[in-house]
């Protein structure tokens, strides 16, 4: 389906935006109008309004300029992994700011985060912070391409602390073959980042002159690989306009042209997956751009490993049930016989308008989104396209060219198709083991009655058709009058015992589009294991009863999403508002005469296994499943859920559930944008009307009370259940109990001080391999999924999206991933001691923290808190997280604000020591990967792992606590344990 669109975001206060945590809660900023009361604003007569060769959408408010020739992305063809690691070993100090972390420090401190990634052919760099700070920001970065100092103990730190599958590349290998990678690393600096490599991207409020002004002094200094030689001891201030070429890989277009590309290769996963990918290598497409071939749309995803120089993948994926693996090659012969018609019929101008039609509604009514993710996008954009596609080449579409169009369509024929089948039923047929991270795989033929019949003029299926015309597309884009007084925040329009209706009409966007959400409540559905698998099957099987009648909507840029909530069915929608109560009534009918055939039953109960599966064997998923079974009183563990499925569940227990499901509720609503108080109360009455059920007799809690946890250090130690699997992940909670919106904004900027120093201690510092620490204020229950497993900016923006207010809570959680580098036995523990030592030193600097610096944390917070939404979407967000949590505080970020205004170093000072005594409530999940640092004997084979789990009911296995962690209280049996504890009262943070 169409999906280029990566929308245009507002100028914010925060040039380049800080993403703080799900739903797109980042720091956003004022309107990019307003003019710079900044220092530096050039005042000339004649202002710099912007370069008129730049197409942008009108609802784009922003001017652009473009210089030539300017600098942030590398370009880089990686043929190896070690490169991956230059964009860290870069920014580990430079001439003129020689401290290792002060670059993050200094954006940390300014309310601002920093990042990079590394593609086939290019790396991007990106950094935010507050608009005071923004020019000694830049000048901070740029002297990193400028002259980093790239010391050697630096990198060998970093050398020490990657992952075994880089350790490989930057270590073991380079050894072997006497290779010095520190030199290696400094010529690759040297020949690759170079200005004329390289593309810039800065987004501000001040003028246009003024970042002219800024980015000229700035980055003129920037090297050129051709006047290289003297960089390493002073800067020259040059601006070289050419350098040596540019590396070119356009005559290797047949990377793949090989016999051993069109084969068909099993492949053993570690989860439970059916899976069969059919991909094809062609040529290069970007130079098609304007006018991209229809069929590479639904396949590729422009990343650098599907679509660079050398080639472009076209991929389909099918997702196979049991009995879909057992015929995959009949699967496949569907979709080459789908795209044999596609060839037969030729282009089809209609499809190709209607695509050009959604794409330029979308381009031209665009949401702003993460000033971040748009400068990335831009700085990739102006690698790739001409000046005046910058902003629109990645959006829409421009000419009708149907002969490229048949081109790439004639090129997608079986003979020269790839086939991987993907299923944990291969073992004892894979043979082959992948270099890297030992996966088993096999090499065959494609058995011949079916290679025979695609090599011939086979017969296409009468059942496959090209869709009809898309009754989705919006054509209306009118903005509607109010009909009611305009409020800041949402305001209940309709209120029975059946149900509520919370309503904004939107007066800050004014673009014709809507966001529908209703919380469909439940007391049935915790009632029991049983149940809560029974409403996940339900969720499921009315979400693929959806996909066929709901594709239309889903081409036409409407988004639905049917989410299994912990106390009832979340329904969103949104998109143009003209079709949206199309698609509304669409689902509430679907839910209204929900049906399914055992055969549909069948195939999701078993994918709903692999799912329970597959989560459990993540160490990150599985530590925080431990944690609130630990916490929360009534939760039914994800153990719990899987046994039952396991067990087996009947047609008929299914079918009651739903009818007693559907027969007792309290739904919730909310809707904003542009729709009037009387449309949006038609959403509500139609829900009702459709579903004919009765109120609730009593009041359903949307939440789980929390255990009060005793004054001591708690530890559960269990066993990862992947037994092939050598990650580990500690988690350590800290409970504060029930507090007010004072104390837990307290909480927020102690993990703004934190978040920086945690990292710097145990990643940079202690050279713990790849520890990933994950900072986080909240309670125990989250409705949204928590992020794990990577390095976060401080979700400072709004907490309150992402966590419940009943108790609440300090977390830490660090992803440990393969090689420790404690003493055998104790490689977990070790890591919760590197916490403890973290905490240690942590206090030590907050006590000798200046007023300043503590005012400036806070500033910076505030900043965060004070930004504007980009969006509808963040407003929508922040809104509807006030109704599904149930507690309404839709002005809870001006509350935290003043809150924040009140608060003392001593304030911090004092909460940080009262949770480090005698009567701190700590509660340390480690999940124990396998293997001779976690004392193991031996780790088992993949077979081994394959052979143990299918089938298997997993249990948790508890570990005793090592020496390192004798003073804590182990935890064996998390129910007996829990039963004894007091649980505390609903709360909820309101003020």
């Amino acid at each position: 389906m169409p999906g280029r669109n990566k929308a245009s975001c507002s100028c914010p206060d925060l040039p380049s935006g800080q993403q703080v945590g799900e739903g797109g809660r980042d720091a956003k900023g004022r309107p990019f109008q307003e003019e710079s009361e900044e220092e530096g604003g050039d005042r000339r007569a004649k202002p710099n309004v912007g370069d008129p060769d730049v197409v942008k959408s009108p609802s784009d408010p922003k001017q652009y300029s473009i210089l030539h020739p300017l600098a942030t992305g590398v370009n880089d063809y990686m043929k190896c992994k070690a490169v991956e690691n230059q964009a860290i070993m870069v920014f580990m100090g430079s001439l003129k700011y020689p401290d290792e972390n002060g670059f993050d420090a200094f954006l940390k401190k300014h309310g601002g985060s920093d990042n990079a990634s590394t593609d086939c052919e290019r790396t991007v760099f990106q950094f935010d912070v507050q608009r005071k700070y923004f020019k000694e920001a830049l000048d901070r970065w740029a002297q990193f391409f400028i002259h980093p100092l790239m010391i050697r103990d630096a990198i060998d730190r970093e050398v020490e602390a990657v992952d075994s599958g880089n350790a490989e590349t930057l270590k073991h290998e380079p050894k072997m073959n006497n290779i010095d990678t520190y030199t290696r690393l400094r010529d690759f600096w040297q020949r690759y980042y170079s200005a004329h490599y390289m593309t810039l991207v800065v987004q501000s409020k001040e003028t246009l002159d003024t970042l002219e002004k800024w980015v000229t002094e700035i980055f003129s200094a920037i090297p050129n690989n051709k006047h290289h030689a003297t960089y390493f001891y002073f800067i020259l201030f040059i601006y070289f306009k050419s350098g040596l070429p540019r590396p070119n890989f356009g005559h290797l277009t047949q990377p793949f042209d090989t016999p051993e590309f069109h084969k068909l290769y099993r492949v053993v996963p570690v989860r439970k997956v059916h899976s069969l990918s059919i991909t094809w290598a062609l040529p290069p497409q970007d130079q098609h751009y304007r006018f991209w071939a229809l069929a590479l749309y639904g396949g590729n995803g422009e990343t650098g490993f599907e679509q660079n120089s050398t080639y472009s993948i076209f991929s389909i994926s099918v997702t196979l049930t049991d009995e879909g693996y057992k015929h995959f090659c009949e699967v496949a012969h569907v979709v080459f016989q789908y795209l044999k018609m596609l060839q037969k019929r030729g282009p089809d101008k209609r499809i190709w308008e209607e695509i050009q039609k959604i794409e330029a509604n979308e381009f031209h009514y665009q949401e702003q989104t993460d000033p971040v993710d748009y400068v990335e996008s831009l700085c990739e954009n102006m690698q790739l396209f001409q000046k005046e596609d910058f902003l629109t080449g990645d959006q829409l579409l421009f000419e009708y060219k149907p002969d490229v169009i048949a081109d790439a369509l004639n090129q997608l024929c079986p003979q020269r198709a790839n086939l991987v089948l993907l299923s944990a039923a291969n073992e004892g047929r894979c043979h082959l083991k992948e270099r890297w991270f030992g996966t088993q795989y096999s090499e065959e033929d494609i058995d011949k009655y079916w290679s025979d019949l695609w090599a011939s003029d086979f017969q296409l299926n009468e059942d496959l058709h090209l869709p009809e015309e898309n009754k989705y597309i919006a054509t209306d884009f009118a903005l509607k009058a109010p009909d009611c007084p305009e409020s800041e925040y949402p305001v209940k329009i309709l209120s029975t015992q059946q149900g509520c209706l919370w309503y904004r009409k939107d007066d800050k966007f004014k673009i014709p589009k809507a966001y529908i959400r209703f919380h469909l409540i439940s007391p049935l559905i915790q009632q029991s294991a049983e149940n809560v698998v029974l409403f996940d099957t339900f969720v499921n099987i009315l979400t693929h009863n959806l996909a066929e009648p709901a594709y239309e909507a889903d081409v036409a840029q409407l988004e639905y999403k049917l989410v299994a909530g912990e106390h009832g069915l979340v329904i969103r929608v949104k998109g143009f508002n003209h079709k949206l109560p199309l698609l509304f009534q669409l689902i509430i009918d679907h839910l209204s005469d929900f049906s399914f055939t055992p055969a549909v039953f069948e195939m999701i109960t078993e994918q709903l296994k692999k799912t329970y599966f597959n989560i459990l064997i993540k160490p990150e998923t599985l530590a925080k499943n431990v944690r609130l079974l630990i916490l929360e009183h009534g939760r039914w563990s994800m153990i719990d859920k899987y046994e039952t499925l396991m067990k087996g569940l009947s047609i008929e227990s299914l079918s009651s559930f739903v009818k007693a499901f559907k027969s007792q509720l309290f739904v919730e609503g909310l809707v904003q944008g542009n729709f009037t108080s009387r449309e949006s109360k038609d959403f509500l009455n139609y829900v009702v009307q459709k579903l004919q059920f009765f109120p609730l007799p009593h009041p359903c809690p949307v939440q789980f009370r929390v255990v009060d946890l005793p004054s001591t250090h708690l530890l559960c130690k269990v066993k990862a259940l992947n037994k092939g699997d050598a990650n580990s992940e500690v988690t350590v909670y800290y409970q504060s109990g029930a507090r007010s919106l004072r104390e837990y904004t307290l909480m927020e900027l102690l993990v703004m001080h934190m978040e920086e120093p945690c990292f710097d201690f145990l990643r940079t510092k202690q050279t713990l391999g790849s520890v990933v620490p994950n900072l986080s204020v909240g309670i125990a229950y989250s409705y949204f999924p928590e992020d794990c497993g990577r390095r976060q900016t401080p979700r400072c923006r709004n907490a309150a999206e992402k966590q419940q207010r009943f108790s609440a809570a300090f977390r830490w959680a660090v992803l440990r991933r393969q090689h420790f580098g404690g003493a055998v036995s104790c490689g977990s523990e070790l890591v919760d001691k590197k916490i403890e030592d973290f905490l240690s030193f942590f206090e030590e600097k907050i006590k000798h923290l200046t007023e300043e610096a503590f005012s400036t944390q806070v500033t910076a917070l505030i900043k965060l808190k004070e930004c504007e939404d980009s969006h509808l979407g963040e407003e929508v967000d922040r809104n509807w997280n006030e109704v599904v949590t149930q507690q309404y505080l839709f002005d809870r970020l001006a509350r935290e604000i003043e809150a924040l205004k009140s608060l003392t170093k001593a304030d911090l000072v004092d909460w940080f020591q009262a949770h480090r005594g005698s009567e701190s409530k700590v509660l340390s999940v480690h999940v124990v990967g396998f293997g001779k640092h976690e004392g193991d004997s031996e780790v088992p084979a993949v077979s081994d792992v394959q052979n143990s789990s299918c089938g298997e009911i997993p249990q948790l296995t508890f570990l005793p606590p090592s020496s390192l962690m004798t003073n804590t209280t182990s935890i064996k049996d998390i129910k007996a344990y829990t039963s004894a504890l007091n649980v505390l009262p609903y709360h909820k943070i309101l003020k």
